[in-house]
């Protein structure tokens, strides 16, 4: 299934299982002349830098801290061409929570190429989910 754009198309070709559960799509392709945004890693923190214990409210507030990201820029989340995220001790679980947020988020949009990253640690004490995005818009 392919949603097009006139700057992004995010496809998952036959041949691949569908990754739509896990929140995310095969391939991101990028029309000519589209306009590249790149934002850094976004954890869990708030504006104040306050860091909550719970995975979850991390994978919220990082979500929460990309929006605003986007924002800043002029995009919203159907122009995330590409997401790479962190994840300290991933397990199945982690992944779910993390897929129901991307869900909830990119609702009947459809997700971004994306690629999970398994760590140790992160910059941050206590931090344990980082997300960066590659954002496309319009020249």
């Amino acid at each position: 299934m392919s949603i097009p754009s006139r700057t992004l198309t995010l496809s998952n070709p036959p041949g691949l299982y569908d990754p739509s559960a896990n929140g995310y799509s095969h391939v991101a392709a990028v029309a000519a002349g589209a306009r590249l945004i790149f934002i850094a890693g976004q954890g869990g923190e708030t504006a104040d830098g306050e860091l909550s214990a719970d995975f979850t409210d991390q994978v919220r507030q990082a979500l929460a801290n990309l929006q605003v990201a986007l924002r800043s820029v002029g995009a919203e989340v159907s122009h995330v061409a590409k997401l790479t995220v962190l994840i300290v001790d991933h397990s199945q679980a982690r992944l779910e929570i993390f897929g129901a947020q991307l869900q909830q988020l990119w609702s009947a949009s459809p997700t971004p190429a994306c690629t999970l990253i398994p760590v140790p640690r992160l910059a941050l004490d206590g931090m344990l989910f980082e997300i960066e995005a590659v954002v496309v818009l319009p020249d």
